[in-house]
């Protein structure tokens, strides 16, 4: 009895203390399932079930040690020293907040003083009159970056699997919140907040597990595109730089903008409505819609609707910078044609001329400004998980 003791107890101490990782981390199979309440309840827990199990074992093996039987002293010694090694690396090592890691310092620079090229992506928001932008390439590796805007508090979030940049509020009922990576669930990341320790979805800002569980973050505007094109729109922009410390970390990312990088995990699959696909997404009064990111590259423009809002996507000439605007102006949907320049189209009701800004320049609606429409480039296998109802631009 004693012998099967022990030994379930070494074993479930190797399964709690794996499976407190494997089921938040990308391991073969583990982000496939519904197992997020499972993990959740395991990490919560980890400690007393230690102290149990470890009560279970420690009697028996003491026994085993005081037996003369080598063979048995040596066969606990290295399943105990196993455990030692499971120990440090899930504990120590595979654990997301002991692999990425926030900024040092946040230093940000002018467009005449910054370092980053321009033609990398950034996911960029301006609030009461003031502007900044976050390179991917350096927020997909510290997965959220805490800063102010415009005198309001943000919280510029990216996960590099799902490829999904997101803003939001760091707020919660009133008050503000520290959050930390804790892992993720169906390849997408997951933040811990330090008051409840609930577990919040990077994609959609909602607490999927904890205390808080169906709360959303607030979401502030964003955008994503070239730094070059947001310089464009914005010469005044703050732009965030490196932190030295992590150069190594954000060189492993060069190529994932364009989608070029060796990571399976981040890796583009440049057909289309594949895993890895990308599509533009967008969410409106609980209707969703993705469009195939080929759609666009071939047409520059398409024009769609959603029940009560008519859209047009544009992409820039530079084939990376996108926008997604309400087409409704003055109660009436405009329609477009491209125009040969590739950075303005002209509307088919009037004649007028608008820039990729949304701006018109020339025509009856001079001056007129068409609204963005809040969209995001990701994964294929991110928007159609996160939004299960979506529907298919073909």
């Amino acid at each position: 009895m004693k012998k099967i003791i022990l030994i379930a107890g070494l074993i479930l101490l190797l399964a709690f203390e794996i499976g407190r990782v494997y089921f938040i981390m990308p391991f073969p199979g583990s982000q496939k399932s519904n197992t997020i309440d499972l993990a959740y309840w395991i990490d919560q827990n980890i400690v007393w079930v230690r102290i149990v199990l470890i009560l279970l074992v420690i009697i028996p093996a003491i026994n085993i040690f005081r037996q003369r039987k080598n063979w048995k002293k040596i066969l606990l010694g290295s399943t105990l020293l196993l455990y030692a090694v499971v120990f440090y690396l899930f504990n120590f090592k595979f654990l997301a907040d002991k692999m990425f890691y926030q900024p040092k310092s946040k230093q940000f620079q002018s467009s005449q003083q910054n370092s980053i090229a321009e033609d990398k992506l950034v996911i960029a928001v301006e609030l009461n009159g003031e502007a900044k932008a976050y390179p991917i390439q350096l927020i997909g590796y510290h997965h959220q970056v805490t800063d102010t805007i415009g005198m309001v508090p943000v919280m510029v979030t990216y996960c590099t699997v799902c490829r999904t940049g997101r803003v939001f509020s760091p707020k919660v009922n009133g008050k503000l919140e520290t959050f930390r990576l804790v892992g993720m669930d169906h390849f997408n990341a997951m933040f811990e907040d330090a008051s409840t320790h609930s577990w919040w979805r990077q994609a959609t800002g909602k607490a999927i597990t904890g205390p808080l569980k169906g709360t959303a973050l607030k979401e502030i505007p964003s955008a994503q595109m070239t730094l070059s094109a947001w310089l464009k729109q914005y010469p005044q922009s703050l732009v965030l730089q490196p932190d030295t410390i992590f150069n190594k970390r954000y060189k492993g990312l060069a190529g994932f903008d364009r989608g070029t990088i060796k990571s399976g995990l981040e890796k583009r699959d440049s057909t289309s409505w594949k895993f890895k696909s990308w599509v533009v997404g967008i969410s409106d009064d609980n209707v969703s819609k993705a469009y195939d990111w080929n759609d666009l590259v071939n047409e520059h423009i398409i024009q769609d609707s959603l029940p009560g809002l008519p859209v047009l996507l544009m992409l820039d000439s530079d084939t990376a910078s996108f926008y997604v605007y309400n087409r409704m102006v003055d109660g009436k949907a405009l329609h477009f044609k491209k125009d040969g320049t590739q950075t303005f189209v002209t509307d088919i009701n009037t004649g007028s001329i608008w820039n990729l800004k949304g701006e018109c320049t020339e025509g009856l609606l001079k001056g007129r400004k068409l609204q963005p429409v809040q969209s995001y480039q990701e994964f294929w296998h991110s928007w159609s998980t996160f939004h299960p109802n979506t529907l298919k631009y073909m």
